[in-house]
């Protein structure tokens, strides 16, 4: 077992978004991004089977993709294919968590 207190760690940062990887393993990777009012995370995609999910700790904002924006709000998820184009932009100061998942 393994404990993380994620928000005792977790920076805002005034030039880009803050990440600390939480986890990593051959079964799946769990990420913490912190992100200020107007900061974004840049829609892209990752060409490896599997799939993630985006989970809103905290915050406001918008979950992205190429032709689309979904409002993003605390206790959100979103599930998608890691190659499906995603992104992440931030109305308030808003902390997610990603988890990477390949296929096993």
């Amino acid at each position: 077992m393994k404990k993380t207190a994620i928000f005792e760690g977790a920076k805002f940062t005034d030039l880009t978004f803050h990440s600390a990887l939480i986890h990593d393993s051959e079964f799946f990777k769990i990420i913490n991004f912190n992100f200020k009012a107007g900061q974004s995370m840049p829609i892209h995609s990752h060409e490896i089977e599997g799939q993630l999910s985006i989970v809103v700790l905290s915050g406001e904002g918008e979950f992205l993709s190429e032709d689309d924006s979904i409002p993003a709000k605390t206790g959100d998820i979103l599930v998608s294919d890691i190659s499906e184009p995603h992104g992440i932009h931030a109305i308030t100061d808003m902390r997610v968590l990603v988890t990477i998942a390949p296929p096993i």
